[in-house]
């Protein structure tokens, strides 16, 4: 039987969160982009410092255990109030948007993902918010996972993250 439990992180979580990062991100994406990339980003998004700024401006980051082991964790923001175009007519909506959603390539096909993202779709409801949004890459896996799990396609970017490198991405949107 699985037990799966999610739990809030706290700043002392940022080793083992750099370190489900660096576990996955080489199956994840080392077929879609260069190592050089991959360290690039790594070190961009998962320093100390780096995530020590995201829990300072809100980010909440959540931990998912299999049986009393810690396999992943997400973090999702509340992205405040956003202006659609609708029938001629502006309509404002809050949003959350799911930051990061990583778990260990061995906790794959567990829940444990699910239990990561239900538990960030909970977040966002309990905060007011009509939808939950994320960036992914377009040849990531994930794509399927979050189709599957009730999230649209909404746009493509490519945003320029700096040292000639860039995301080739989907912005995807579950409405709640």
């Amino acid at each position: 039987m699985r037990d799966i439990t999610i739990r809030p992180a706290t700043l002392e979580d940022r080793a083992f969160i750099r370190s489900v990062s660096e576990r996955t991100w080489p199956s994840t994406y080392g077929h879609i982009i260069s190592q050089e990339q991959i360290n690039f980003m790594l070190d961009w998004m998962y320093s100390d410092a780096s995530l020590a700024e995201q829990f300072t401006k809100g980010h909440a980051f959540y931990i998912a255990s299999l049986n009393g082991e810690d396999v992943g964790f997400c973090s999702v923001s509340n992205e405040g109030v956003e202006n659609a175009e609708n029938n001629n007519e502006v309509s404002n909506f809050t949003s959350h948007k799911l930051n990061k959603l990583y778990v260990l390539p061995s906790a794959h096909g567990t829940g444990s993902g699910k239990a990561l993202l239900n538990k960030a779709v909970e977040v966002a409801k309990s905060q007011g918010s009509t939808s939950l949004f994320l960036q992914v890459n377009k040849h990531n896996n994930a794509y399927t996972f979050y189709l599957k799990n009730g999230f649209t396609k909404e746009k493509e970017f490519k945003f320029d993250i700096g040292n000639g490198f860039y995301m080739d991405d989907y912005v995807m949107r579950l409405n709640f």
